[in-house]
């Protein structure tokens, strides 16, 4: 079809053009251009056509039919002999035509009729027939009669195979896993040939008579003859010999291509008179029916001609047994004949030239060049002298090597298609059998292996064979850092198996998938020429990969499946994966939004989330799947997609607290990119929180899309360790590196992950090689910098279509089936076009705020029964009798029941009050944090520790039961977290998506360690809903406050967050009461608003006596986001009085309000701002309205100017309240660029500075 479609393109399907328009027949290493320009699998050019002879035959001297991988000598006893098949390929005896071969009157293809003596001038027998011979057979009895004339003599070698035998198992092995075909041992010797004629150039001259004077005549080129076998219909032979022409100019590669492509032409009946002329040195292989050496006929115009024999034992071992026999290490040899034009050619010549063929076929450099022409990226078999060592010494050693591709198999794994690094998985020491001690004369001895591979003993052969398939084809695995043995061994027995394809019906949908993914893309590059879009090019094998993995999920019975990606190959995921419609992700692409459907600012398409439901290809469950949305910050979506999922399992009852195989039924998906994997430090972060109890999701598929490059950046400027994946080791989760171009490994992969999560409930990492074939994105030329990288992607056949031709090689699928697969991909894409063709069009109108989206309920009542306090209280002292409560925290206990029944309740109490009270409501509460439990201040103590035993009580978890006894539902989750605040921040957020009833706490250990999570804050808690829709009401409980202890120990950063607030994104409050705090908490769970909740909260504060609050203030109240003095509230104090009113947030209102009454100051009033934003202007408006005659007007605040709220409340201000606040000052610290001085010393002065200025 290539030929066919290279000399006429319409003469083949037009379904075929955009696969054959870059495909070449010749094997491909897939290395690096070479420097002419052109690639290793450029096609072969033509030799120019020289005037030829008439087509030859070979003379039937052993010659039989061959056309099997093994012609050229007998195959050795581990293969299994080649089916036979019509055409088949031989050397030549001497070539026997003078011109082209009669045509079979039945088939039309050239025939060849025995030759037989010629008829005699009676009458024959009444038994016998006589045939006329014609044509060919007459040429052959005209040729034989003629090499009479050639005075001939012959060197006969024997030469040891063994080399050349496992040589050529190693190459078929790869072979039949890859692109498929096989090499013959004639290939091989063929090529050895060519190579030795270049050495001794004499043996491809020939004699000739010029003028009646005898010559030499030394041809430009060598032409290797071949003969081939061809069979006709009505079972007639004809046995023909074409040319390899110029053989001495081909790699190996090319010898090959060339050799296929005569013996396939023979088949079909296209030689030409061109292929048979020209032959200057034949090969022939008599071995093929057993005999040792034969001497052949030479044809005139030939220098030599060369005779394989039979490969075999040498006699007196031929009746030994396989065992005994690789216990002497005897191996086979095969003899080799060089019949020579004895006028031309001297026996010393002839002897030379077999020795070189020896040497060549024992050379490792030899085979290396095969290895490297035919992309084997293994070492050959070296010939090395027998060890004598004792077969229990080598018993040892063989073990070590075992244990040696456990550890490092992987390091010689063929695993990067773009194979940039040809030295890179060739070999490595610990690997090479020589180093342990160990031969190729060992390959057949049976050692012990201690149950390798469910045996007691094996051969080193079958050893090394299950060992490279298991570790150094494709995938390469790293588990042996894995401390459990257990997971260990469970992987040896799913990976130290004989390799099994996938069935026909898999290997067609593994297509469909790559089609689709391909299609997808190519519409894109089509029809959005230029525009970012992040493509998946080259790696469209993370396509059926991510399917394999969502269908085993699907075939173990789980819920869901969430997903969590980078940019790259969003959009395609989206389509091929969670099922989003295209019309949809066009509109998108358009930016064709419909109005009366937007949603805030919006994000780019390729940041969009979708859901979906998976529907088993092969099974019959089904199965959700959802892709989260995520930032252009690498990585930052990780926390989020694994706190989404412990929310979603905790609603099912599948996460940590449940036992059995209904455990963890949601499983988190994601991709990385190999950069970011190993450059991003929120990876190691959110790792870490694997296996930790607050929060576990029982195991992320973690695949890396590996393409091998960051934005511009080369793996070795990027990373310091070997693989990008080196840091998910530190968890103990097994990692699989695969070859992206091979798509059936891939998903063999994704299915093993996926069931060994299942079994241990863990982390598994993927690490798909690939490449990028664009830049970073459409716009950007990457060769600027990996000009080497890109001219070989620049030539790369696209996976889709090298997993075609492979199908095809190997015979897993018939050309109709191919053809097929390419009528769904041409499908595909007209699907696609249809799709887009005609979508509804929209103006394009301004973004709008979403801030009227949610609103706060009037009337809320946040208010609770005294009774409910007091069970709380109660809760507190309700320990067993054998429970032995630290003596530093009974008092607490006790005092907390006391302020339950008598008032003064502090700051931790009241914020247990809330928890509680919505525990008894049936609430869920999570509350996280470093040190949370018992509170960095030593102020919560919500769990109580046995001070001998080490158990645990949780006083509120007793009121997830009503009085009767019956649950109400709520659950009280209270964890210390990791020391981090990125990641922390991050899952904490997701959890709040995932399960938007929840009341979600986080507390920073100090507010200034937030900043940690900035990311997290900017692109998910604030902006989070205007961009995608994506509610959430994560609490931030931020310790604030100056105390004089330093710059890292101050401040929460109000600053950013008020920064950052706009349409009503998130509430920023201050509270300066214990009873505001417990209504702002309750407010906040039952407002049915799902927006982030930020919350300054106290330190010093915690323990200041005045800082308390009645029983009545949480009965009877709500939140006040503006709070006056309570002199005011009371009616004691006279408004009309104040000249002076100073603003102020938290704890500094109670060092300005005991100023105050120290000097007793009527005319100076303290309006506190609970809540920073929103703004409640309308109150604030109404509270100063009660102050007539106040004509000054100041911000107070600790923070330095530049910091804390006056930057927000300078602006903001003046433009609610102008009347009465355009003239607003500040009084707080200079500005700074530190939040707070380092000495407490000067603190203090500082401090008291800010008081006396407010009432000076």
């Amino acid at each position: 079809m290539y030929r066919k479609f290279r000399e006429d393109p319409s003469s083949v399907d037009p379904s075929w053009h955009e696969f054959l328009v870059d495909y070449s027949p010749e094997p491909t290493n897939d290395t690096a251009p070479r420097a002419n320009g052109k690639s290793a699998s450029d096609p072969i050019s033509p030799p120019e056509p020289a005037p030829a002879p008439a087509p030859k035959s070979a003379s039937s001297n052993g010659a039989t039919k061959a056309k099997d991988t093994d012609s050229g000598a007998a195959p050795a006893k581990a293969d299994k002999p080649a089916p036979k098949p019509t055409a088949t390929e031989k050397t030549a005896d001497k070539p026997a035509q003078d011109k082209p071969p009669a045509k079979d009157s039945d088939d039309k293809k050239p025939e060849a009729k025995a030759p037989e003596a010629p008829a005699k001038s009676k009458p024959a027998a009444e038994d016998d027939e006589t045939q006329v011979l014609r044509g060919a057979a007459a040429a052959v009895v005209k040729n034989m009669s003629a090499s009479l004339d050639v005075p001939t003599a012959t060197s006969v070698r024997a030469i040891p195979a063994k080399a050349m035998i496992d040589n050529r198992i190693v190459i078929n092995n790869h072979l039949k896993r890859t692109r498929g075909g096989k090499i013959s041992f004639t290939h091989l010797l063929g090529y050895a040939i060519v190579q030795a004629v270049k050495k001794f150039p004499n043996m491809n001259r020939h004699f000739a008579e010029v003028d009646g004077k005898p010559n030499t005549v030394t041809p430009a080129h060598t032409n290797l003859g071949l003969a081939i076998d061809l069979q006709g219909k009505n079972g007639s032979r004809q046995l023909v010999v074409a040319a390899i022409k110029n053989c001495e100019t081909m790699r190996f590669g090319q010898f090959i291509a060339a050799y296929e492509d005569i013996v396939r032409r023979a088949r079909d009946g296209k030689l030409t008179a061109e292929d048979f002329g020209g032959v200057t040195i034949s090969l022939t292989n008599p071995g093929t029916i057993g005999t040792v050496h034969s001497v052949p006929r030479l044809m005139r115009g030939q220098g030599a001609i060369v005779g394989a024999g039979a490969m075999e034992y040498p006699a007196e071992f031929q009746g030994a047994s396989d065992e005994r026999i690789g216990e002497l290490g005897v191996g086979k040899l095969i003899t080799l004949t060089s019949t020579y034009d004895h006028r031309i050619i001297q026996g010393a010549e002839s002897g030379d030239f077999l020795r070189t063929i020896h040497q060549l076929l024992l050379d490792d450099e030899f085979y290396d060049e095969i290895f490297r022409e035919l992309g084997i990226p293994y070492e050959p078999v070296r010939w090395r002298i027998d060890n004598p060592d004792s077969i229990d010494d080598k018993n040892a050693r063989v073990i070590e090597l075992i244990a040696a591709y456990r550890n490092r198999g992987h390091l010689m794994a063929d695993i990067d298609p773009l194979r940039l690094d040809n030295t890179r998985f060739r070999s490595h020491p610990d690997l090479d059998v020589n180093t342990h001690g160990l031969t190729l004369w060992d390959l057949d001895r049976e050692f012990k292996v201690n149950g390798f591979a469910g045996k007691t003993n094996k051969k080193l052969r079958d050893v090394l064979g299950l060992l490279r398939d298991a570790y150094c084809r494709h995938v390469g695995v790293e588990y042996t850092h894995i401390l459990e043995p257990e997971q260990q061994e469970w992987l040896q027995q799913r990976i130290e198996i004989k390799h099994e394809k996938p069935t026909v019906a898999e290997q067609k949908y593994i297509l469909s998938k790559l089609n689709a993914a391909e299609a997808f893309e190519t519409f894109l590059a089509t029809k959005y020429v230029g525009q970012k879009r992040f493509s998946l090019e080259g790696a469209e094998t993370v396509i059926p990969m991510m399917d394999a993995a969502i269908d085993q999920a699907a075939e173990h019975g789980l819920d869901e499946v969430v997903v969590g990606m980078p940019h790259r190959g969003r959009l395609n995921v989206l389509a091929n994966i969670v099922g989003k419609p295209y019309s949809q992700i066009f509109t998108e692409f358009e930016g064709n939004l419909n109005p009366s459907q937007a949603h805030g600012s919006g994000d780019v398409k390729y940041h969009l989330g979708a859901t979906g439901t998976y529907i088993q290809m092969f099974g019959e469950n089904d199965i959700a799947v959802s892709l989260v949305a995520n930032p252009s910050h690498l990585e930052a979506v990780d926390p989020v997609l694994e706190g989404i999922v412990r929310a979603k399992q905790d609603l099912l009852d599948t996460g940590e607290e449940t036992n059995g195989s209904n455990q963890f039924t949601v499983v988190p998906m994601m991709l990385h990119g190999d950069a970011a994997f190993a450059g991003q430090g929120v990876v190691a972060e959110t790792l870490n929180l694997a296996l930790l109890r607050g929060y576990r999701t029982g195991g992320t598929i973690h695949i890396i899309v590996n393409n091998q490059i960051g934005f511009t950046t080369s793996p070795g400027d990027s990373r310091s360790s070997e693989y990008c994946t080196d840091v998910a080791k530190m968890i103990g989760a097994p990692i699989f590196h695969v070859n992206g171009d091979d798509p059936e490994a891939a998903v063999w992969v994704a299915k093993l992950a996926m069931d060994f999560r299942q079994q241990f409930k863990k982390d598994v990492v993927i690490d798909m090689l690939c490449y990028r074939r664009r830049g970073h994105n459409e716009g950007d030329d990457p060769s600027m910098t990996q000009p080497n990288m890109y001219d070989v992607i620049d030539t790369k056949r696209g996976v889709r279509k090298t997993y075609t031709e492979a199908l095809i090689g190997r015979g897993d699928i018939s050309m109709k089936e191919a053809e097929d697969a390419l009528r769904d991909y041409q499908g595909q894409l007209e699907r696609v076009f249809n799709e887009v063709r005609d979508l509804e069009k929209h103006a394009i109108e301004p973004s709008a705020s979403v801030e009227s989206d949610q609103m706060v309920p009037a009337g809320m009542n946040t208010a609770v029964d005294k009774a409910l306090l007091a069970r709380i209280g109660d809760a507190h002292l309700a320990v067993a009798e054998e429970f032995n409560v630290h003596p530093r925290v009974k008092p607490v206990l006790e005092k907390r029941r006391e302020m339950a029944y008598e008032g003064k309740v502090d700051w931790a109490f009241a914020e247990l009050l809330a928890l509680g009270s919505f525990l008894a409501e049936g609430k869920t509460i999570r509350l996280t944090g470093q040190d949370t439990r018992r509170g960095t201040f030593t102020q919560r103590h919500s769990v109580i520790i046995d001070r001998k035993t080490g158990k645990e009580f949780t006083p509120l978890d007793l009121l997830t039961v009503d009085t009767d006894g019956n649950p109400t539902g709520g659950r009280f989750m209270v964890y210390d977290s990791a020391l981090s605040e990125f990641a922390a921040v991050g899952f904490e957020y997701g959890y709040s998506v995932g399960n938007p009833n929840a009341l979600v706490l986080w507390e920073a250990q100090f507010g200034d360690f937030v900043n940690g999570a900035q990311s997290i804050i900017d692109e998910f808690i604030s902006s989070g809903e205007a961009k995608w829709g994506q509610l959430s009401d994560v609490v931030l409980l931020l310790p604030h406050g100056h105390e004089g202890q330093g710059p890292d120990h101050t401040s929460g950063r109000i600053e950013r967050f008020l920064l950052l607030w706009a349409e009503g994104s998130m509430t920023i409050a201050m509270p300066s009461t214990p009873a505001n705090y417990f209504h702002l908490l309750r407010r906040h769970g039952l407002d049915g608003i799902h927006r982030p909740l930020i919350v300054f909260t106290p330190k010093s504060m915690l323990r200041n006596k005045a800082a308390v609050s009645d029983i009545r203030d949480f009965t009877e109240m709500k939140f006040r986001s503006v709070l006056e003095e309570p002199t005011y509230t009371d009616g004691e104090g006279d408004r009309t009085k104040v000249k002076r009113v100073l603003l102020t947030s938290g704890k500094l209102y109670y060092e300005l309000a005991a100023r105050k009454n120290k000097e007793q100051r009527d005319d100076v009033a303290i309006v506190r701002i609970e809540q920073l934003a929103p703004l409640p202007r309308r109150r604030l408006a109404e509270t100063l309205d009660q102050y007539p005659n106040a004509a000054e007007y100041f911000w107070v605040q600790e923070e330095p100017a530049n910091q804390g709220a006056w930057p927000t409340m300078g602006l903001t201000l003046p433009e609610v309240l102008p009347d009465k606040l355009t003239g607003i000052k500040r009084i707080s610290r200079r500005a700074m660029s530190a939040p707070s001085s380092g000495s407490s010393k000067v603190h203090a002065v500082e401090q008291q500075e800010i008081i006396d200025e407010a009432f000076a």
